[in-house]
């Protein structure tokens, strides 16, 4: 779930002490440009505001929160792609799309006592990530051969050649896929390829180089996978960022 922001003084975000997964926080009144599309980036998150615990899960659409949140302070560990399903019992494709109160994935009374204790810490930032050690200690390692699936497709290799690199067959692997990060690895290839776009587009490379480097055909491909992805054009959304 990455936030379309760039200098945005509310937001900041640091490694978590959980392997693979980042700690961030984000207070929106002190955020100039108030609430900003949340972009699809094939991570799902736990997310804590005052009084709510709940999960954001894999996105393939820019999600804008809500505005009567605004003036709230939310704090979130974001999993690595694939490696939520484990940590919460719920498949990804389960959740694709979705904010899910986590009272409707684990016990309420759970929930109720881990709220209590984020709530009522001085620290919530740090509670919230306790809480992840503590869950994450119970759970599944993540599918080695999802991490490599993740990299390979992350690295701009085609899904025929990230199957065949994993030893699965199309079928399978678009299976493991959905289970895993939501949808199948076509998209997951395509959400990627957009974060790298969008990374590169950041640092000032001309739109045609963006384009190449991603690898996308050209900048008229890039310019269609953006709008799809993020509902509006490169420049302005770009803009959402300043």
């Amino acid at each position: 779930m990455a936030e379309a922001t760039g200098a945005d003084g509310g937001y900041r975000e640091r490694p978590s002490r959980l392997t693979g997964a980042v700690v961030w926080t984000r207070t929106l009144a002190d955020s100039p440009g108030g609430s900003r599309p949340v972009l699809p980036d094939g991570c799902m998150d736990l997310l804590w505001t005052e009084g709510r615990l709940f999960v954001a899960g894999p996105d393939t659409r820019a999600h804008v929160p809500d505005t009567a949140d605004a003036g709230g302070r939310w704090v979130g560990i974001r999993f690595y792609p694939g490696t939520a399903p484990a940590f919460l019992g719920v498949p990804a494709h389960e959740l694709r799309d979705r904010r899910v109160e986590l009272a409707d994935l684990w016990s309420a009374s759970l929930v109720r006592r881990l709220l209590a204790r984020v709530d009522g810490a001085d620290d919530p930032v740090a509670a919230l990530e306790a809480v992840a050690l503590d869950r994450a200690a119970d759970a599944e390692p993540p599918d080695p051969l999802l991490v490599q699936v993740v990299g390979d497709l992350s690295a701009g290799r085609t899904v025929a050649r990230t199957a065949a690199a994993a030893g699965v067959n199309a079928r399978l692997l678009h299976r493991r896929s959905l289970h895993a990060f939501g949808y199948g690895p076509k998209t997951l290839a395509r959400v990627l390829r957009l974060q790298r776009a969008l990374a590169l587009a950041r640092e000032g490379l001309p739109y045609a180089d963006t384009a190449a480097v991603a690898g996308f055909a050209d900048q008229a491909h890039l310019a269609r996978d953006v709008k799809e992805f993020t509902g509006m054009p490169l420049g302005e959304l770009l803009g959402e960022c300043a």
